[in-house]
């Protein structure tokens, strides 16, 4: 039986991957900012900006499109980490523990896949990445 060097093969392309990864999760974290500060797309609640959901909501504009574009991405996404585990603890699990039951799975994704990001950066596809080269 052989394998496969790391550098050849599906693996070769997790680099990549992690950028998908990147691109596609701040793609839909920055909609949960513009809906709560522009109700865009179309929603019935907006809140103040200078409350929590306000100041979340820029948080969720401001570093999602920073995380779109792999820019100042490992604090970037340290910050949106743990503004996700405070959101699940603060608002979803106090109503029932289950993720599933309080409406929370999606805090506790974003909150590992921004802890992964953080992690493991942003992959070739980034400003960070261009700046890094240059």
């Amino acid at each position: 039986m052989t394998t496969q060097p790391a550098s050849t093969g599906i693996a070769a392309r997790a680099p990549e991957m992690l950028s998908v990864l990147r691109i596609t999760s701040a793609l839909i974290f920055t909609l949960h900012g513009s809906q709560k500060l522009f109700a865009f797309p179309p929603t019935e609640q907006q809140p103040p900006l200078l409350s929590l959901f306000g100041i979340g909501g820029l948080l969720e504009l401001v570093g999602g499109l920073l995380l779109l574009v792999g820019l100042f991405t490992r604090p970037v996404a340290f910050v949106l980490s743990g503004m996700m585990a405070v959101a699940y603890w603060m608002f979803h699990a106090p109503g029932n523990l289950f993720p599933t039951l309080n409406g929370g799975d999606a805090a506790i994704l974003y909150c590992f896949v921004f802890l992964y990001i953080f992690v493991a950066g942003p992959g070739p596809w980034s400003l960070d990445a261009l700046m890094r080269r240059r």
